[in-house]
This record gives C-alpha cells, sequence and structure tokens, in this order.
C-alpha cells in the first residue's frame, strides 16, 4: 500500500500556494517537501504540521494507494 499527497497539492493550488511556501509556514525540511513529492511516506508529527498550519484534516490532504512505495 502506499500513499498519494496529490490532494495536498490540488489543496495548495485552490489556496494560491506554492510548495516552498507551505514549507516556510509549515516549518517542514526541504528533505520532507522531496520525499512527499515522490508520494514517499513522512512522520505523523510532519502530516500533523502540515494539517494544523493549513487548516484542513488527514483526508484533505493525503490518501493511501493501492500502489506499492
Amino acid at each position: 500500500m502506499g500513499v498519494s499527497y496529490n490532494r495536498l497539492w490540488k489543496l495548495l493550488i485552490d489556496k494560491n500556494m506554492k510548495r516552498i511556501e507551505m514549507q516556510n509556514l509549515t516549518g517542514i525540511s526541504g528533505n520532507i517537501l522531496a520525499r512527499m513529492g515522490k508520494n514517499q511516506y513522512v512522520s505523523m508529527e510532519t502530516v500533523e504540521k502540515i494539517c494544523k498550519k493549513l487548516g484542513c484534516s488527514i483526508d484533505e490532504m493525503m490518501e493511501f494507494t493501492d500502489d506499492e512505495v
């Protein structure tokens, strides 16, 4: 089972925000942002930071897929 952050990227488009702006707002590292861009797992702490700063829930930013990581 894999993970997809496509919902997050669509949310950023809706908020007219670039990925780097989200990185600065949430305080996540560039390495974590790169992992998310490749649909790789990140820590729950990172997911929580993003959700709190963007005012969204987990299911609004990510979903599990049938694809392998």
